[in-house]
């Protein structure tokens, strides 16, 4: 089947589809200090939202191609899977269960495992996703994409760090570990979803 054909398919399939934005699991400032209330407002409230919106309106961007339309809806599904992860910021939070096994496993610590990640998403140019996939593997992704093997997600956008922490990108991710929901981690390790 050509490439061209299977496109149109999918097309078709999705025709009709509708998608949502998740509720979170907190209110809007309890992330803060790592992530500020006026960035969820922002991220969440008008980024992650202006995603499904133009999803389920149909919208197909300025040259009316399909590719705005698939950045819509991998922008949705990825914010649906960043957002739910995170819960009110502790000192101390460390990885545990299936994670902690995993992390271990593959790179010796958690120390060495955010070291590992910290280096490949400072590779990133411009604007992405780094995550560690159910096998434990760091991946990146470029613009949006849909992954299935997502366990732990780090939004790289501008919008996820600018206005808590301006040019500094790297604070950002030191921070964020406060932040991760090792619970949600590890049940998408256990479900493989």
């Amino acid at each position: 089947m050509s490439t061209d054909i299977r496109h149109l398919i999918d097309l078709i399939e999705a025709k009709g589809k509708v998608l949502e934005l998740n509720k979170l699991p907190y209110g809007r400032g309890a992330l803060a200090p790592v992530m500020s209330q006026a960035t969820i407002d922002y991220h969440y409230g008008k980024l992650a939202r202006g995603y499904v919106d133009r999803f389920n309106a149909g919208n197909t961007g300025n040259n009316g191609g399909t590719y705005n339309k698939d950045f819509n809806e991998a922008g949705a599904f990825l914010h649906n899977i960043f957002f739910p992860q995170m819960q009110t910021p502790k000192n101390t939070n460390h990885p545990k269960g299936a994670s902690l096994a995993l992390i271990d496993q593959r790179y010796g610590s958690f120390k060495d495992f955010k070291e590992k990640m910290k280096i490949e998403a400072m590779k990133i140019q411009g604007s992405g996703w780094i995550y560690m996939a159910r096998n434990g593997e760091i991946k990146t992704i470029k613009n949006h994409q849909i992954k299935n093997d997502i366990a732990l997600l780090i939004d790289w956008w501008e919008h996820a760090w600018a206005k808590d922490y301006g040019a500094d990108k790297a604070k950002y991710f030191d921070r964020i570990w406060r932040i991760i929901n090792w619970d949600k981690v590890n049940s998408r390790i256990a479900s493989g979803k």
